[in-house]
């Protein structure tokens, strides 16, 4: 007879707690008696709310700025364009499945966001997204792909081109994705008896990019009477059945974690960060391009710029300090005060209809405890990321409905969710309140008696 798992978390990378927990609640009966049986809430994600590196620093119990890894991309030194992607080489810290292992769990993870290229644990591992395809070795051990392979044929790590108007077919991929993932899931109780399964299903925040135009009224590009009105609704049930599927794989003493590292929210539109520091005079090119083109391809004028942006879900600005940067111009004893005021200009920036976007802005020293790497000197949420950052230049437009990455029609939401059903210690449904990412951890260990690292920023939720 199979050994069940003592953990099952089951990951829904960009999963909107309101959906979850308020309007569709009676149409996924397994996430809602989870919850009755259990605790739930939502979920405060770091900053940025970013799957990389949230994944990560909810697993680490570390920020952003303790792992160095400030969004997918990151500055590899202070050059004017070299920007790598953040992998699982990036992730010094260990993580809940290496802590785990230490103690003599053997673990199954699967699709964890930060897992490519894949490390040996005490178990099986099938990397993320981040591996280009599976041509490379992208399991452990490496012979773990011929399973795989023999389990579900082509394994999709991602949907291809998600950002695309071939809606369609990116619907199919996303059911595709979802569906092997789980039988994979599936499969990992069977052959590898784990004591944790920790698999993270990506489909719910492909779908919210690809679709939620066509739900939700209150998106300015919103399709009225659209077939795909109910496309999302859907697939949250569809994964609520896989997730019923998967309980039924485990017996009455596993303990379930779902858990989403931010929530969704409808993208009102981009903001050109470098066009809009390029009009404040921050940012000087040696010619002007009649169309918006990327940074890298655009004459900058560093001898005279004083700051440049970054695009994504949400905006990163750096300043070219002297001594610091290759072509600095701003004196180090003037950093504060050009920050300060940036920061300020920022907050005030005015949306299209002329009132204020509601822009909140950070500085790296005040959201993490240590920044390890090349952090960004500003962080900013664009209209509390109603808003995108849109990273070129050129055209003279500072607002866009376009993306500059391809049609995309939500932005993250600072808060994800969270429900956690103990048998062993069950729950009366009651709402959690002021979880953060960074105390999954640490409520994980103390739950098992595991000793845990020294230094975690989170603390230990109570789940009875």
């Amino acid at each position: 007879m199979k050994k069940s798992p003592r953990l099952l978390i089951i990951g829904l990378d960009c999963a909107e707690p309101s959906l979850v927990f308020e309007q569709w609640r009676d149409d996924l009966p397994n996430l809602a008696r989870l919850m009755q049986q259990g605790r739930y809430g939502r979920l405060e994600s770091c900053i940025p709310a970013i799957t990389v590196p949230a994944w990560s620093c909810m697993m680490s119990g570390r920020d952003p700025g303790e792992l160095g890894i400030y969004g997918f991309r990151n500055r590899a030194d202070r050059n004017y364009a070299r920007m790598i992607v953040a992998d699982s080489r990036s992730v010094k810290a260990p993580r809940l499945w290496d802590i785990l292992g230490g103690a003599g769990w053997r673990v199954a993870v699967l699709g964890v966001p930060g897992t490519f290229p894949p490390r040996p644990v005490n178990g099986a591992l099938i990397s993320c997204f981040l591996a280009p395809d599976t041509g490379v070795e992208y399991t452990y051990p490496s012979e773990l792909a011929d399973h795989v392979r023999a389990w579900v044929g082509d394994y999709l790590l991602d949907v291809p081109d998600f950002r695309s108007e071939d809606k369609d077919r990116i619907l199919r991929d996303i059911y595709t994705m979802c569906d092997q993932r789980f039988s994979i899931a599936h499969h990992l109780l069977e052959d590898y008896s784990p004591d944790l399964l920790m698999l993270v299903e990506m489909g719910v925040d492909r779908i919210h990019h690809a679709l939620w135009k066509h739900m939700d009224q209150r998106h300015p590009l919103y399709v009225p009477g659209s077939p795909l009105a109910k496309a999302i609704h859907d697939y949250y049930c569809h994964v609520d059945g896989r997730i019923g599927e998967l309980l039924a794989d485990c017996d009455e003493q596993t303990a379930v974690l779902v858990v989403s590292d931010h929530g969704a929210r409808p993208l009102m539109g981009g903001v050109c960060l470098n066009e809009w520091l390029l009009a404040e005079g921050y940012l000087a090119l040696k010619t002007i391009p009649p169309a918006s083109v990327a940074l890298d391809s655009a004459q900058v004028d560093w001898s005279r710029t004083k700051a440049w942006g970054a695009g994504g879900y949400y905006g990163r600005i750096f300043l070219n300090v002297r001594g610091r940067e290759p072509e600095g111009v701003i004196p180090p004893s003037e950093y504060e005060h050009e920050r300060t005021l940036l920061a300020e200009r920022l907050r005030a920036m005015p949306g299209p209809d002329g009132q204020p976007l509601g822009n909140r802005v950070f500085t790296p020293q005040q959201l993490y405890r240590s920044v390890r790497g090349v952090a960004p000197d500003l962080v900013v949420y664009l209209g509390d990321l109603a808003w995108r950052a849109v990273g070129t230049v050129g055209g003279g437009a500072i607002y866009t409905v376009e993306n500059d990455t391809g049609p995309d029609d939500a932005n993250h939401a600072q808060h994800g969710l969270l429900i956690f059903h103990d048998p062993m210690k069950p729950g009366d449904g009651q709402y959690l309140e002021d979880a953060q990412i960074y105390d999954v951890l640490p409520t994980l260990l103390a739950r098992y008696d595991i000793i845990t690292p020294a230094g975690l920023r989170g603390k230990v939720l109570a789940m009875n």
